[in-house]
C-alpha cells in the first residue's frame, strides 16, 4: 500500500468512527456531555500527540526554516500562538458553563469550532506525512481520540437551543473538517516547490494544537491536568511518547 492509499483509508476509517459515534447521542437523545470514557486510550493519544508536537512537527519545521535562512524561532512562535489560542477558547467554554449557560447556541458552536481546528490541522499532517509509520501512529491517536470528541460534540449540539436541523448542519461541517486537512496536507505538498515554506508553516501550526492535544486538551479530564495522580493512565501517556520518540529513528 503506498502513502495516497493509506492516506485514503485513513480519512474513510476517521470519517466513518465520527459519523458513528457523533449520530448516536442525536438518534438517543443524550443529555450528559460525559460519553463512555476510555482512560487509556485517551492517555495513549495524549502522549502521541506530545511525541508527534514536538518531536517530529517542530524539530522538522524549526529545521526547515533554519535551511531556508530564518533563524528567528518562527515555527516555536505559530505554534505557541495556535496553543494559547485553543486554551482561550476552551477558558472561554468553561465560563460559559460556569454560568449555567452551556445549552446555549454560542457555547455548541464554540465547541464545534475548538474541535474543528483540531480535526483540520490533524488532517492537516496526515496530508503532509511522508512516512506510512507516521501515519500509522498519528491515525491510532485521532481514532482513539476522534469517537469521545465526536459523542461529546453532538450530546452538546443536540441538547443546544439549536434546531436539529442546525445542530446537524454542524456535526456535519465538523466531520468535514478532517478530510478537508489531509486534502490542504495534500495539496501543500504540491506546492513546495514554489513556495517552500508553507510545509514548515502548516507543520508549525499542527504542532500547537498537537501540543494542545497532549496536554491541557479537556481541562479537567485531561490525563495531564486532573487525572494527574492516575500513575496507570500517565503511564500510557509515556509509552506513546516513547513510541514517537522511536519512530523518529525511521522518518
Amino acid at each position: 500500500m503506498n502513502l495516497d492509499e493509506f492516506k485514503i483509508l485513513s480519512v474513510v476509517l476517521i470519517f466513518v468512527t465520527t459519523v458513528l459515534a457523533g449520530l448516536y447521542p442525536f438518534i438517543r437523545k443524550f443529555k450528559t456531555t460525559r460519553p463512555l470514557e476510555s482512560p487509556a486510550a485517551e492517555a495513549l493519544a495524549s502522549g502521541v500527540f506530545l511525541g508527534a508536537g514536538l518531536i517530529h512537527m517542530l524539530g522538522d519545521a524549526s529545521k526547515s526554516f533554519l535551511d531556508h535562512g530564518i533563524d528567528y524561532p518562527i515555527a516555536f512562535v505559530l505554534a505557541g500562538c495556535v496553543f494559547l489560542l485553543l486554551l482561550w477558547f476552551e477558558h472561554l467554554g468553561r465560563r460559559l458553563d460556569e454560568h449555567g449557560d452551556s445549552n446555549s447556541p454560542a457555547f455548541a458552536i464554540l465547541a464545534m469550532v475548538i474541535l474543528s481546528i483540531h480535526s483540520l490541522l490533524a488532517g492537516t499532517v496526515l496530508g503532509l506525512s511522508g512516512s506510512i509509520t507516521m501515519m500509522v501512529m498519528i491515525l491510532i491517536a485521532i481514532l482513539a481520540h476522534k469517537w469521545a470528541a465526536s459523542f461529546s460534540l453532538a450530546v452538546q449540539l443536540s441538547k443546544s437551543r439549536l434546531s436539529l436541523r442546525q445542530a446537524l448542519l454542524m456535526f456535519g461541517l465538523f466531520t468535514l473538517m478532517l478530510p478537508l486537512g489531509v486534502a490542504l496536507g495534500s495539496g501543500v505538498l504540491e506546492y513546495t516547490s514554489s513556495y517552500p515554506l508553507l510545509e514548515p508553516i502548516f507543520y508549525s501550526l499542527a504542532a500547537g494544537t498537537f501540543l494542545y492535544l497532549g496536554t491541557l486538551h479537556g481541562l479537567k479530564q485531561s490525563t495531564m491536568v486532573d487525572k494527574c495522580c492516575d500513575l496507570k493512565n500517565f503511564t500510557f501517556v509515556v509509552i506513546g511518547f516513547a513510541l514517537m520518540a522511536v519512530v523518529a529513528i525511521w522518518s
